[in-house]
């Protein structure tokens, strides 16, 4: 095992020879994590699988090793087979890092743990090591969102900060084009249109982005989903009846922002509610999918009523389901609910009473009500409007905004509509 455990240490440790990791996508989120870096709590994030969360350990390590000595700070991505006997005893991340310290002759002062989920009582290990001050500084990545939820891992309460890691935002991807300011968006409008016409079909997970063969993508698109079902939901949970859990993971990303209740959903797989509830529970808690239910200050009534369910990415969408490939208006609904929870928005509702309103959520202390259509003519402006026209005047919002492709017009005092590629400057900043 030691021979195996050295040579993966020194393949995953690159920056021990002090060369940078290169061709990094440069993520909004580091520059928030950098500020706390000092902070001695445990550093999580939490993410659906390759959304970036390994890239933004490795611009932290290449950060940290500007001021530290570069084989001071052990990466053990824990998803490497090599490690399989560590998965079994958390105790073993004794030995890596023994092992760490006898390569390199130096100390480890700073503990980078990626995928830790695969490592049972991981918890006990890490609560051990934070405990006894052996590291200045542990850095943890986790694929469910459950991971600091079970017996042990409530030991840690208090003893960490979570951050959430997404697919690249639309804002993201622009400043890596150099489009940083409002001049630059309205000068470059037909590439850009051209990028939301990407997302809208491909999604925006970091290395599939970086492609450019359409049929390579929607392979690599497949195997993540086929990894996050498989082993994020079915092995971890120990799900036993795989093709219910299947089929109900498929029906919801081809029904994406319809409403249903779990009753309907448990007819839709003939299963029962309570297996539907449960499963619903664990695609969320893999980041595959987030449920949003209707705005009312009444938390019964919000339980009660029906859902919505949207998808982490666009890709799983058009590339997995089986009806959306010339639904665009659902794909940029989609789309426009990503960009909210990529920029911070975790609370985010629909609205319905009579009308419909695709969402509501809070912006500082207003709440803002958003529509999604795709395009806006003659046969949907009236109900668009008065949809957010509904939800405005019930719950007392002063600020409504309708998010289209690429249509632009004032509507009254309250309401704007503005095209997607301009949401982030318009609507969330």
């Amino acid at each position: 095992m030691t021979w195996h455990m050295e040579r993966a240490l020194i393949t995953q440790n690159r920056h021990w020879d002090n060369k940078p990791y290169e061709n990094l996508f440069n993520r909004n989120l580091v520059n928030s994590i950098l500020t706390k870096i000092k902070l001695k709590e445990i550093q999580v994030l939490l993410g659906v699988r390759r959304s970036g969360k390994s890239t933004i350990f490795k611009l932290l390590i290449n950060h940290l090793s500007k001021k530290a000595v570069p084989q001071s700070i052990l990466y053990v991505n824990l998803d490497d087979p090599l490690f399989s006997e560590v998965w079994k005893d958390a105790k073993e991340l004794y030995r890596v890092i023994e092992t760490s310290e006898k390569i390199t002759k130096k100390k480890v002062r700073y503990l980078f743990l990626d995928e830790v989920q695969n490592v049972r009582g991981w918890e006990k290990f890490v609560k051990s090591v934070y405990d006894a001050e052996l590291f200045e500084k542990i850095f943890i990545t986790g694929s469910n969102s459950s991971l600091l939820n079970g017996g042990y891992a409530r030991l840690l309460s208090g003893r960490y900060i979570t951050d959430y890691v997404y697919p690249l935002s639309f804002h993201e991807i622009l400043k890596t084009k150099n489009i940083v300011t409002y001049k630059d968006l309205v000068s470059n409008k037909p590439w850009v249109l051209s990028l939301l016409d990407e997302i809208l079909s491909f999604g925006s997970f970091p290395e599939i982005y970086k492609m450019e063969d359409p049929d390579l993508k929607r392979e690599v698109i497949l195997s993540y989903y086929d990894t996050i079902i498989l082993k994020d939901c079915v092995a971890i949970h120990g799900i036993r009846d795989i093709k219910t859990f299947k089929e109900l993971s498929l029906y919801l990303i081809s029904n994406i922002a319809s409403l249903y209740s779990y009753n309907s959903l448990a007819r839709a797989v003939k299963s029962n509610e309570n297996t539907v509830r449960e499963f619903v529970n664990i695609l969320e808690d893999s980041f595959l999918i987030s449920e949003t239910r209707h705005y009312s200050y009444s938390l019964k009534t919000q339980s009660r009523t029906k859902k919505k369910v949207y998808c982490i990415d666009n890709s799983f969408i058009s590339n997995v389901s089986f009806r959306f490939s010339d639904n665009r208006g659902k794909l940029l609904e989609n789309m426009v609910y990503a960009e909210l929870a990529k920029n911070g928005y975790r609370e985010i509702f629909y609205f319905l009473d009579q009308k419909e309103c695709d969402f509501i959520f809070k912006k500082e202390k207003d709440l803002i009500a958003l529509q999604v259509a795709y395009g806006i003519d003659a046969s949907n402006i009236d109900r668009e409007v008065q949809g957010i026209l509904a939800a405005m005047n019930k719950l007392n919002i002063k600020k409504g905004f309708i998010i289209t492709y690429d249509t632009e017009q004032k509507l009254g005092e309250n309401i704007l509509m503005v095209p997607f590629w301009k949401l982030y400057e318009e609507v969330l900043v």
